[in-house]
C-alpha cells in the first residue's frame, strides 16, 4: 500500500476527453482529486467519439469519455445519460415556440458537431427517417455556437455544452427527447496506472455532482 500512494503520489493522469466533458466536468473533479493528491499531474488530450478509443489502445491515454453506442463490442463503463437541445439563432422563426421537431430542424441549414463515428444528431434523423440539410461540420462545439449566433444555421448539441455561455443564442427542448450516454472506456485494469485507477473511481463517487 505504501507502493501505491507512493506511486500515486507523483504520478500522471492521461485522459482522453471531449470539450463538453473538459470545461462542464473536469475542472472541479481535478480541483478536488488535487486537494488529496497534490502531485499528480494530468494530461488532456480532447478528441471525438473515434479517436479517443483509438488513444486507449495504443495507450496515449489510460481512460477517456465516450458514447458507448459509438464503439460497440468495446467494454465501457456508463457514467450517465445527457439531454440534447436544439439551438438556433435567437431571431429565428422557431426560437419562439416551447420546443422543437426533427422534422422541423431537418428543413434548416444544419451545423454538425461531429464527433466521430456517431454523430447523435445524424443518427436521430436517420431513426426518423429524416435526412438534414448538413451545411457545416465542425469538432468545436463552441465554434458551432458562434456561428449560429451569426445566424448561420441551426444546430442540436448537449445541454452540457450549453452550460456557462455567452453567446446569443436560442435554447429549446426536441421532442420526443433526445439524449446521449457517456461513458469510460480504458486500458485493461492490469496496465492502468494506480493514478488513473484512483482518478476513476473518484469520478464514479462524485457521479452525483456532475452537471
Amino acid at each position: 500500500m505504501v507502493k501505491e500512494i507512493k506511486g500515486l503520489d507523483s504520478g500522471t493522469i492521461r485522459i482522453g476527453t471531449i470539450s463538453s466533458i473538459s470545461c462542464h466536468w473536469l475542472p472541479d473533479l481535478i480541483k478536488q482529486f488535487q486537494t488529496i493528491y497534490p502531485n499528480v499531474q494530468f494530461v488532456l488530450h480532447q478528441g471525438d467519439y473515434t479517436s479517443i478509443p483509438e488513444w486507449v489502445r495504443t495507450g496515449e491515454v489510460d481512460f477517456g469519455f465516450v458514447n458507448p453506442d459509438a464503439i460497440p463490442g468495446v467494454k465501457t463503463r456508463f457514467i450517465k445519460t445527457g439531454e440534447l437541445r436544439a439551438v438556433l439563432p435567437v431571431n429565428h422563426t422557431l426560437a419562439e415556440k416551447e420546443y422543437v421537431t426533427l422534422a422541423e430542424l431537418a428543413k434548416e441549414p444544419f451545423l454538425l458537431l461531429e464527433e466521430g463515428a456517431l454523430s447523435e444528431p445524424l443518427a436521430a434523423f436517420k431513426e426518423a427517417g429524416l435526412e438534414p440539410d448538413v451545411r457545416l461540420c465542425v469538432h468545436d462545439d463552441y465554434s458551432i455556437l458562434s456561428m449560429i449566433e451569426s445566424g448561420l444555421g441551426v444546430s442540436i448539441l448537449p445541454e452540457l455544452v450549453l452550460r456557462k455561455t455567452g453567446y446569443q443564442v436560442a435554447v429549446l427542448p426536441i421532442r420526443p427527447m433526445l439524449s446521449r450516454k457517456i461513458s469510460l472506456v480504458a486500458k485493461d485494469k492490469n496496465v492502468l496506472p494506480i493514478a488513473s485507477k484512483y482518478f476513476m473511481e473518484f469520478l464514479f463517487e462524485h457521479i452525483a455532482d456532475l452537471p
